[in-house]
């Protein structure tokens, strides 16, 4: 199984569409505050407009996905002549439409949701994604195709609007997030390569291994011999690749699959310790208090939410290799 399709089983993902927002020009809406885990995301189909988050304004055009890895609070802003209009709602069985009040002609076509993510492996997985990601998926003629013969798909769903939508917007929505972790760079080239989208094929070898493997003992030279690179080679190119150290991306992968076996298994926590690579079960304790604000035991007695509690530059332990 390829490092996305891992990534994106053990978050526990879900996913749902919440409107679609047919906007005029010159006309302001912001999305309500959303429930601790609720990660909004935003698609362009036609149009432009600009996304502001934390005073900071985003441009978008068709193409782009805006995933607000945060949660923040964050409006949407079209361009125009005259007073600023704001918005009316019309619900629908699956999803709400929201137009300009004056009726305007829309100049923007944008589907607007959120992904719901596992308390443990799926807030770690969005809190390590910039804040927020803004990708195009127009940058390559792949992500141009892949996402036409989405938009129409999802624009006919929208019409339809009936039995079945919801589950069939949800699997559209899955599939959306799937292209963006696999997009190589951010829109607006502010943040860089997105670790989850490795060009190299070689560190990928090397990702998928580890999310298969991560209580394996892995070691910089063994990796560099087995990728035909020098250790100081390998270091370079792991970096340039993912954005983090070997050691950084180990503990990461460590935390999201042990957070994901406290969630969804019984095993006691000396077992998962061992099984993710840690000696003992005080220091993967420690590690996983590091990662996420609470130790182990805490987390599987709470099932709480570690992204809502846990600041989202929290430094990661960094694991030894």
């Amino acid at each position: 199984m390829d490092e996305i399709s891992q990534l994106l089983r053990i978050a526990r993902l879900e996913a749902r569409l919440d409107t679609r927002c047919l906007l005029g020009g010159s006309t302001s809406m912001e999305p309500g505050p959303r429930a601790p885990r609720e990660i909004p995301f935003h698609v362009l189909l036609e149009g432009e407009c600009d996304l502001e988050v934390g005073g900071k304004l985003h441009h978008m055009t068709a193409g782009d996905v805006v995933i607000i890895t945060t949660g923040a609070r964050h409006r949407i802003l079209t361009a125009g002549t005259g007073p600023t209009r704001s918005i009316t709602i019309r619900a629908g069985s699956t999803f709400s439409i929201k137009t300009s009040d004056d009726n305007s002609e829309p100049v923007i076509d944008l589907f607007c949701g959120h992904y719901t993510v596992g308390a443990g492996a799926g807030a770690i997985l969005f809190r390590s994604l910039p804040a927020p990601t803004h990708v195009s998926l127009f940058n390559d003629e792949r992500g141009r195709a892949t996402l036409k013969g989405l938009s129409n798909l999802m624009r006919a769903e929208a019409e339809h609007d009936g039995m079945g939508s919801a589950a069939i917007m949800s699997a559209f929505c899955t599939v959306l997030i799937a292209l963006v972790l696999r997009t190589a760079t951010a829109a607006d080239n502010t943040h860089g390569r997105l670790w989850t989208a490795v060009a190299d094929p070689r560190i990928s070898t090397i990702i998928q291994a580890i999310l298969a493997r991560p209580g394996a003992r892995w070691s910089l030279e063994q990796l560099a011999a087995q990728s035909s690179m020098s250790r100081a080679t390998f270091i370079r190119r792991f970096q340039a690749a993912t954005g983090m150290t070997f050691g950084q991306f180990l503990t990461r992968a460590r935390l999201m699959i042990a957070a994901d076996l406290l969630d969804n298994s019984d095993r006691n926590v000396a077992d998962i310790a061992a099984e993710v690579g840690y000696q003992s079960e005080s220091a993967f304790t420690r590690a996983f208090r590091a990662g996420t604000g609470q130790t182990p035991s805490q987390f599987r007695r709470s099932k709480h939410d570690i992204g809502a509690t846990t600041p989202a530059d929290r430094k990661l332990p960094v694991a030894t290799a």
